[in-house]
């Protein structure tokens, strides 16, 4: 993605792109990462690598998966600001604030645009 110009094309480009490789690839990106946990001293703690199963390191590869395809398809000033993202579900919601704004900004551009048109008169000569 070269700028913000073109982030519509990028993200509608970026889901058929990750979505082809594997649908599980996809849904680490609209689900949080699978963190894998177990329970000690009855307390519900972060499980060691080492004692995940065969199907928890898949989820895992999945984002691991995700996060190299969106690093490599982002610019570089866009990859600085998401460097420090822990999931592909995080680096997403990051890339989506930078280019199109928090809900409160596309409330006031929707407004803003929708107040220009309503006002929007044809000029004498037109």
């Amino acid at each position: 993605m070269s700028s913000g110009i073109d982030y519509q094309f990028w993200k509608i480009c970026m889901k058929i792109c990750i979505e082809s490789i594997d649908q599980g690839i996809w849904d680490a990106i609209i689900n949080e990462p699978n963190i894998c946990k177990h329970v000690v001293d009855n307390k519900e703690v972060e499980k060691p690598w080492n004692l995940w199963t065969g199907e928890e390191r898949k989820l895992a590869q999945y984002d691991s998966t995700t996060n190299n395809i969106l690093m490599y398809s982002l610019n570089m000033d866009d990859v600085f600001r998401v460097s420090q993202c822990k999931s592909a579900n995080d680096m997403c919601d990051v890339i989506e604030v930078i280019h199109e704004g928090t809900n409160d900004v596309k409330r006031a551009r929707k407004h803003d645009l929708i107040q220009e048109y309503e006002l929007f008169k044809m000029q004498h000569g037109e």
